[in-house]
């Protein structure tokens, strides 16, 4: 599933516990035009109906992700947008990779993040957070103090038990140093929204970054999502084994449920994860659902030599038997798990065997999303989100709906005003922390300003001077 720097849904929401206050339990669904500001559209039954009307108006339209509405508050879930969306639900999934001195079990601990990375789907309801505005931002930490379970040798190793999810925080309990996961993004772009990321752990040689952007179009019983053109997946970067870059593509997502009135997620879609320096693919299928029954969100999948300059498997079905490393299959809301084969490919691999039993990957049904730190109010800046919405999320928190509208619609106008001067004065918005709004190969490049960003949150200096947009912000 592929996350949007501009949630087009607005559905009913509930906390989850396992989150910082007022985080809500996640996902993805659609919006609409500006409706009444009413308290009774709080409730979840209401607030379904307003989004089905609401719909109605999307059909035939060929992307809503990119048409702006302006939703009152009562149908917002009060966080902000880029800190809903990111893909550290479970960071020591993120930590461990690369640990294995095994290229093919490099692959399987970032398959293991994969399956962790859309935790917030499994665990909640689809909600509609605030739309990010173009230059906001938003800096976080993790800091953990267990990995996951080893896979140094996928042949030998018996079946793990996930990580405990009480256990990857950072308590001060132990005597272990934490490891320390820096996230920024920023809102790089307004037409078509498009969101730049970076994550980063130094300790590990660990870097993760991409844009988040979506198509979206509502077929009349669901809302079909797929990455904007933006969109080229995950790239993650493991500095201390050369340089060696993981490429994640995500699959299409569907929401459906809307006429029953119970919400879901589905995905259907093969998607692809490479790695050119060790010549290994992934190819996952998520099979589509049958009309009758219980879900069963299967997935399935194969891990295979491929050649970088002739790639030409995109379906599991096509890929030879002899190029066979590793068979997957499972729930991708509950377990995964690996069989290696007696393919021609593993004879010829050092250091791996044929397995006749199942292995298990991850276990998901224990586990919850990890909260994340960020820097205090008082040394966050003024377009950092948090402190962006605080005023419109302490309404939306005290059911002040239409004190929140307001102070929403007057953000949202400042931010057209904005760009009116822009075109007066003919320039164009430059992102503070990103070299470019987007960049062709999909890979966002830090600006200096970006680096120190994140070389202060790795130490937990949060201070940073405010840079004015010229000509644009009040004080310039």
């Amino acid at each position: 599933m592929t996350s949007t720097s501009n949630t087009p849904f607005a559905t009913p929401a509930t906390s989850n516990p396992n989150t910082r206050p007022g985080t809500p339990s996640p996902s993805t669904p659609p919006t609409g035009g500006t409706v009444p500001a009413d308290n009774d559209l709080r409730d979840d039954s209401s607030k379904l109906r307003t989004f089905l009307s609401l719909l109605k108006k999307f059909i035939g339209v060929s992307d809503i992700a990119n048409v702006r509405f302006s939703l009152p508050a009562q149908l917002i879930e009060p966080i902000p947008n880029l800190e809903y969306w990111h893909y550290l639900d479970r960071p020591e999934t993120f930590v461990s990779i690369g640990r294995s001195n095994e290229p093919l079990g490099r692959m399987l601990e970032v398959l293991r993040f994969w399956f962790t990375k859309d935790l917030k789907y499994v665990k909640g309801k689809p909600c509609k957070p605030y739309n990010s505005t173009l230059g906001e931002f938003f800096r976080c930490q993790w800091e953990i103090i267990a990995d996951a379970p080893p896979i140094s040798n996928p042949s030998k190793a018996p079946p793990q038990p996930s990580v405990d999810p009480t256990e990857t925080q950072a308590n001060g309990n132990t005597g272990e140093k934490p490891v320390r996961i820096s996230f920024l993004t920023e809102q790089t772009s307004h037409h078509p929204p498009v969101s730049a990321y970076w994550y980063e752990c130094p300790s590990r040689g660990i870097i993760a970054r991409g844009y988040d952007q979506i198509s979206a179009k509502f077929t009349g019983t669901s809302v079909r999502v797929v990455p904007g053109v933006f969109n080229r997946g995950i790239f993650i970067t493991l500095t201390q084994r050369d340089n060696e870059e993981y490429q994640l593509a995500h699959p299409a997502a569907s929401l459906g449920g809307l006429l029953r009135g119970s919400l879901y997620i589905s995905v259907a879609d093969t998607c692809s994860i490479i790695c050119p320096q060790t010549r290994l693919k992934c190819l996952l299928t998520y099979v589509e659902e049958s009309w009758f029954g219980k879900a069963q969100n299967r997935v399935h999948g194969l891990i295979f030599r491929y050649d970088p300059s002739d790639d030409k498997y995109t379906r599991v079905k096509d890929v030879p038997d002899k190029d066979i490393l590793v068979k997957l299959e499972g729930c991708w809301q509950e377990q995964i798990f690996y069989t290696i084969p007696n393919s021609a490919a593993v004879k010829e691999t050092p250091n791996i065997e044929p397995t006749s039993d199942k292995q298990l990957l991850i276990d998901l049904q224990p586990l919850f999303p990890v909260p994340k730190s960020c820097p205090p109010p008082h040394e966050q800046l003024p377009h950092e989100s948090r402190t962006f919405w605080a005023d419109v999320t302490t309404a939306i928190n005290e059911k002040r709906y239409s004190d929140a509208t307001r102070m929403k619609q007057d953000l949202e106008q400042a931010q057209r005003d904005k760009a009116a001067k822009r075109k007066d004065l003919n320039v164009e918005f430059k992102p503070r922390f990103f070299t470019a709004p987007t960049e062709p190969n999909g890979k966002p490049e830090l600006t200096k300003y970006g680096k120190d960003t994140l070389a202060g949150l790795e130490k937990k200096e949060y201070g940073i001077d405010f840079v004015p947009e010229p000509g644009i912000d009040a004080d310039t």
